[in-house]
Formats: structure tokens, C-alpha cells, sequence
């Protein structure tokens, strides 16, 4: 078979723009193939075998949280905890591993709300990441619910709410497409009715302004460029396998799916890798 080659470079998470549907574009260093017109097409994507850290460039065997060297996992705030678990926030305590950048990311508001992705959850977003973080996600709808004024808050209040929502996407359905119709507007305003005496105590913890429930806040709505889903949710792996073809049957969330399976490109994050479709 001819292939020709679209680019080369290191993986990163796909590139996301709201429209009817969803526009992904595939960055691999300083370029972009943009992957819409792509989808019915047979595609190779091949990993060269070498991974260098996303964040300072040093050649690494293993990619750590997406795309870092060891070193840069242990000492960079990104790749602590407290980011998987914000409600463990020690930046009062001193103790952050990077207080500029926490200043940046953290200490700003975030945005608590319910996505359908597979079914019903809550998340947590920064302001600046709306609506580019339920693209990520293969939301087909996502509702702001509260905006807080910052990482620990949204996490705190999310503690609250997952008592009653899960927090994470079922990706075997996500692959699959199955999804259900959700009423978020119905479930934000059970959700905050049961959860209400613990949000009125972060209000007199933190300040009534800094915990602000959004009333009116506009229902978002992603349709994704998908021609077929998968019957079985098959994901393929570029260190058990650095070769991987087949045909383009769409793109949802991170998820190139692939008739051969899916791949999840963010998991792969700084793997230097060629990409190329089958030439006509």
C-alpha cells in the first residue's frame, strides 16, 4: 500500500472548535492537520519510538500524566494531586510546589458543572476552558451550574455534589455511543436542592461571592463528526503495538475511532509519531 504522509511530530491533545459539528484539528509539534475532511479515510499513525517531555524536552522511555519526564512529574504543581483531587489544595499551607503558576491556574474562577458524555456527571473547569473542556470530555450537552473563585472551592463543592452524580465518563459507552437524554436543567436544580445546607456553609466559609449558583446560564449543545460507532469498545495501545491503521469513522472527545479501534490521543501525549492516510 502508498501512504502519504499528513505530518510528524509529538503527539498533544486534539485542537477544538464549537461547531456543527465539532472542528478537531491534530497538532504534532508546529503544525496542525485538521481532521474533519479525514473521517472515511484509511489513516496510519505510527510511533517512531521516542517521547520527549512536553514541558522541558529531555528525552524520556516512559511519558508520566500525559506527556512529562519524571523529573517534571515531581516537581511541576500540573502533575501534584491536589489537580485530581483540588479539594487537597495546600497552597495556604506554603507548601505548593509552584506559587506563580497556581496564582495563575488555581486562584481563578472555575466553573462547576453537569456534562452528558455517557450518562449524567459533575466536573469542574477553569472559566477560560468553557466550552473547550466538554469538547475534551464527547459532551453532547453541558450545564454551568456555579462559578467559584477558585480550584480548591469548585472542588470542595463537587465533593458535594458527587454524592449524588458520578464524576467520571463511562468511555466503553462513549466509544459506543451510548447516551442517554439527560435534563440538566431538571437535575442542576435536585442536585442544588439536596446539596444546599453544604453550599450555604462554603458561602460562610469563603464568602457568598465566592460560591455563585448561575440561574440562568445557557445550556451548550456538541454535535461530533462521526459516520459509525464502534459495536465493541476496542482501544488500541502505541507501546504494545506502535503501528496503528484503519479507517476514520469519526472523532469524539480525545478519540480518533478508528473501524480497527479507538485511540486515545491525549493518553499519548509527547510520543513522536508519523501520520499518514492511504493514498488514492
Amino acid at each position: 500500500m502508498d501512504w502519504e504522509l499528513l505530518g510528524q511530530g509529538h503527539l498533544d491533545k486534539m485542537r477544538t472548535e464549537h461547531a456543527q459539528p465539532v472542528a478537531y484539528g491534530l497538532p504534532l509539534d508546529d503544525e496542525i492537520i485538521q481532521l474533519n475532511d479525514l473521517v472515511g479515510q484509511t489513516l496510519r499513525i505510527a510511533y517512531t519510538g521516542q517521547i520527549h517531555c512536553c514541558h522541558c524536552g529531555r528525552k524520556t522511555k516512559k511519558s508520566f500524566n500525559q506527556g512529562f519526564c519524571y523529573p517534571c512529574f515531581q516537581k511541576l504543581a500540573r502533575c501534584d494531586s491536589c489537580i485530581m483531587s483540588p479539594e487537597r489544595c495546600h497552597y495556604d499551607a506554603g507548601t505548593c510546589r509552584e506559587p506563580e503558576w497556581a496564582e495563575q491556574f488555581c486562584m481563578t474562577d472555575h466553573i462547576v458543572y453537569l456534562a452528558n458524555s455517557s450518562g449524567i456527571k459533575v466536573g469542574i473547569t477553569r472559566i477560560n476552558q468553557v466550552p473547550t473542556r466538554w469538547m475534551d470530555q464527547g459532551a453532547v450537552a453541558a450545564l454551568p451550574i456555579l462559578r467559584v473563585a477558585t480550584r480548591q472551592q469548585s472542588g470542595l463543592v463537587e465533593d458535594l455534589l458527587r454524592e449524588q452524580v458520578p464524576d467520571k465518563t463511562n468511555w466503553r459507552k462513549l466509544l459506543k455511543g451510548e447516551v442517554e437524554y439527560v435534563d440538566l436543567v431538571s437535575m442542576r436544580d435536585q442536585l442544588l436542592d439536596n446539596a444546599w445546607n453544604g453550599i450555604v456553609a462554603l458561602q460562610k466559609r469563603f464568602g457568598i461571592n465566592a460560591i455563585q449558583v448561575l440561574d440562568d446560564a445557557d445550556l451548550y449543545e456538541f454535535e461530533y463528526p462521526v459516520e459509525e460507532y464502534a459495536k465493541k469498545a476496542v482501544t488500541h495501545n502505541l507501546d504494545k503495538n506502535p503501528v496503528v491503521e484503519g479507517c476514520l469513522k469519526g472523532i469524539r472527545g480525545q478519540y480518533l475511532l478508528l473501524d480497527t479501534g479507538a485511540i486515545n490521543i491525549r493518553k499519548f501525549g509527547a510520543y513522536h509519531v508519523e501520520v499518514s492516510r492511504l493514498a488514492d
